[in-house]
């Protein structure tokens, strides 16, 4: 294992296993809007290394590990803690543009990070078939990193469940800017892929204009 990889997972384990057994300490570095807006701008960091439960934890971390190696492979080691740090602000920034009137909203979870590391993955290798538990047949990527956004535009509008929708949809631009960023070539080699995977996005922010989200 990378140990840029295996640094990641160890600061999200420990963080999330300190806020399981301390209360106040989870209170203190998650996600809230209010104390955010009071000057506690450590927590659009903080919050991104705790999580609610085990579960949580072990989701973020085995997506994290299947879509990390991609990344450094192309990068390494440096560009991929970039690309992770960022998207996490990036999820932690549109959460607060678009929850920013409410004073209660709150959040946790390496969700926004680790999903820009995904959309990372997907972008440098779009035709890669990707398995899920419940469609036994391989996806393209780029269908499922389309489709997981759009469904993330759905959860948003409709405040569906109890997740940070908007953290995802933020990390994954945070992801998908950056990894164009450090391969502007992409533009060039991968140009209906960079459309594509920009479709959801453009929707998004069309949706946020027109008042429609």
């Amino acid at each position: 294992m990378n140990i840029s990889m295996l640094l990641v997972i160890a600061a999200n384990v420990i963080a999330s296993i300190k806020g399981f057994n301390d209360f106040s300490f989870f209170e203190r570095y998650k996600f809230n809007i209010g104390a955010i807006q009071r000057g506690e701008y450590i927590r659009t960091i903080t919050s991104g290394f705790l999580h609610v439960d085990f579960t949580h934890l072990l989701f973020n971390m085995i997506t994290l590990y299947f879509f990390a190696p991609i990344v450094i492979g192309y990068f390494g080691s440096e560009k991929f803690l970039l690309i992770y740090m960022l998207s996490l602000i990036a999820g932690s920034l549109l959460a607060m543009i678009f929850h920013k009137d409410e004073y209660h909203y709150s959040a946790v979870g390496a969700s926004g990070a680790v999903t820009g590391i995904l959309y990372a993955a997907i972008l440098l290798r779009p035709d890669m078939k990707l398995f899920l538990f419940f469609i036994p047949i391989p996806i393209p990527a780029y269908i499922f990193g389309i489709g997981y956004l759009l469904y993330s535009i759905y959860g948003m509008k409709n405040r569906l469940g109890n997740i940070g929708h908007t953290a995802h949809f933020g990390g994954a631009i945070g992801g998908y800017l950056t990894t164009l960023l450090f391969m502007p070539s992409l533009l060039v080699e991968e140009t209906l892929m960079v459309v594509l995977l920009a479709i959801p996005i453009v929707i998004l922010f069309i949706m946020e204009k027109t008042g429609k989200i």
